[in-house]
C-alpha cells in the first residue's frame, strides 16, 4: 500500500506539472486552483464513488475526499449553481469541419464545396448543422480564419484549407481546447488503471532519446504528414458507420501527439515502443 501511494504521489507531480504551467501562464493562483480541486474532488466522489450506481452520499464523500460535511454540502450547492458545462466551443467548431469534408450536401466531386456565407446551402446552415450552440457563426468563422482552417474569397465566399482546427495559440478557445486534450488522455490512463475488464484503451507512445538536435523539425514534419493522414482515415472509418438517429453517451475516437521534453538525465528506456515495456 505505501508503495501505491509513493508512486501516486510520483504520477501526481508529473501530472500535475504541465496543467500548473498551463495555470500560471493564464493567471490563475494557487487558492483560484486549490477551490477548483475541491470542487472537482467532490464532483468525482459524488458521480462516480455511488453504491449499485447511486449519487454518492455526503457522508460517503466526506469520508473519501477528507472534507467536512457541511463543506461537502457547500461545495455541491455550488456546483448546481453552475449547472452542467456547456459544449465545448473548440469541439464545437472542429464538428463544423467534420461535417465539412463529411457530409455529401457539403462536397463538390468529394472535396469540400466553396460555400457563401449566408443561404440554403452555406456555410451558416454547415454551422447550424454541425456547430450550433451558443456560439454565434460569426465568431466561429473568426476562430476559423483565424487558425488557418479556412480562408475568405471574393464575393463573401469560404473555402475550407483543413480538416483539423488547432486554434491560435493562448486564446480562450485554445486553452478549452487544451483542457479538453488533457481530459481525454487522463480519461483513458484512469479507465486502464481501474477498469475491471481485461479489455483496455489503446494508449501507447514510441519515444527515443538519441535524436540529434537537426532531426526534431524533420519529425515533426513526418509526424504532421502520417498523422494527418492517420486521424482522417479514423474520420473516415468513424463517418462510415455513424448512425444519425442514434445519439449514443459515449463519444469514440482518438488522439494524437507529439511529446518532446527536455530531458536532464538518461534513463535505461532509451528508445522504444513504450506499451511493448
Amino acid at each position: 500500500m505505501a508503495d501505491t501511494r509513493t508512486a501516486i504521489i510520483k504520477a501526481c507531480r508529473k501530472l500535475l506539472r504541465p496543467v500548473v504551467r498551463i495555470l500560471l501562464r493564464s493567471g490563475l493562483t494557487f487558492p483560484q486552483f486549490s477551490k477548483l480541486a475541491k470542487a472537482t474532488y467532490v464532483a468525482v466522489a459524488s458521480d462516480e464513488f455511488g453504491i449499485r450506481g447511486r449519487t454518492t452520499n455526503v457522508s460517503r464523500v466526506a469520508l473519501l475526499t477528507g472534507l467536512s460535511r457541511r463543506d461537502v454540502r457547500r461545495q455541491r450547492e455550488l456546483l448546481q449553481e453552475l449547472g452542467t458545462p456547456g459544449a465545448d466551443k473548440a469541439s464545437n467548431i472542429a464538428r463544423v469541419l467534420h461535417g465539412w469534408y463529411t457530409d455529401a450536401q457539403f462536397l463538390d466531386d468529394g472535396e469540400p464545396a466553396v460555400l457563401q456565407l449566408n443561404g440554403e446551402r452555406s456555410f451558416d446552415s454547415l454551422y447550424q448543422q454541425y456547430g450550433g450552440g451558443d456560439v454565434p457563426c460569426s465568431t466561429a468563422l473568426k476562430e476559423l480564419l483565424n487558425s488557418g482552417s479556412v480562408e475568405q474569397l471574393d464575393g463573401g465566399r469560404v473555402r475550407a484549407l483543413s480538416r483539423t482546427f488547432v486554434p491560435v495559440r493562448s486564446n480562450p478557445v485554445a486553452v478549452e481546447r487544451a483542457g479538453e486534450v488533457l481530459a481525454d488522455l487522463g480519461n483513458t490512463v484512469a479507465e486502464n488503471l481501474y477498469s475491471d475488464s481485461d479489455l483496455t484503451l489503446f494508449e501507447g507512445r514510441a519515444t527515443s532519446r538519441r535524436i540529434p538536435d537537426e532531426q526534431l523539425f524533420e519529425f515533426r514534419e513526418f509526424l504532421e504528414a502520417e498523422g494527418q493522414r492517420f486521424l482522417e482515415r479514423v474520420d473516415d472509418w468513424l463517418t462510415a458507420r455513424e448512425n444519425p438517429a442514434h445519439r449514443s453517451d459515449v463519444r469514440l475516437g482518438v488522439g494524437l501527439y507529439q511529446i518532446q521534453v527536455a530531458q536532464d538525465k538518461p534513463d535505461n528506456n532509451d528508445r522504444g515502443p513504450d506499451d511493448e515495456n
